[in-house]
């Protein structure tokens, strides 16, 4: 159930970014959530890309672009240190898609958001945190 979404001023991306963007973030969101790196689990991967129209963001300081990541995920799938790295890679992945450096990093926040056990459901059924986990670990065993 990972869900990313960046929430970015048109214009704002370089435009190979913007065409690698959604999967590069998806990656990422996968690679720190521990989820094995399959067909299956890449589909579950739902990557947002919203742009806002010109004149629809600015700071009370300038109108440089900003960069909102906002991560959904089951509660307790992340440990601090998987946020920590998801985070930082993130961070460095939209740096990258607008042609930014280092020293912008504070332009994009990121924001995790994990959804409590129950509250969640896909496919018509709620899914719990416990069967994404053994869900994750038949499918590695299929395919070993």
């Amino acid at each position: 159930m990972p869900m990313i979404r960046l929430t970015t001023p048109r214009g704002a991306l370089t435009e190979e970014g913007r065409t690698t963007i959604q999967r590069d973030l998806a990656a990422v969101l996968l690679r720190w959530e521990g989820a094995p790196d399959t067909a299956f689990f890449r589909a579950q991967a739902w990557s947002y890309l919203v742009e806002l129209p010109e004149g629809a963001h600015a700071t009370a300081e300038d109108d440089a672009p900003r960069f909102l990541v906002e991560v959904t995920v089951p509660e307790g799938a992340l440990s601090e240190r998987r946020k920590a790295g998801l985070v930082e890679e993130a961070t460095k992945t939209v740096l990258s898609a607008a042609g930014l450096t280092p020293g912008d990093a504070l332009r994009v926040w990121v924001l995790v958001h994990e959804q409590p056990n129950g509250t969640w459901g896909a496919g018509g059924s709620v899914i719990r945190y416990a069967d994404l986990v053994a869900l994750a670990q038949h499918k590695e065993q299929a395919d070993a």
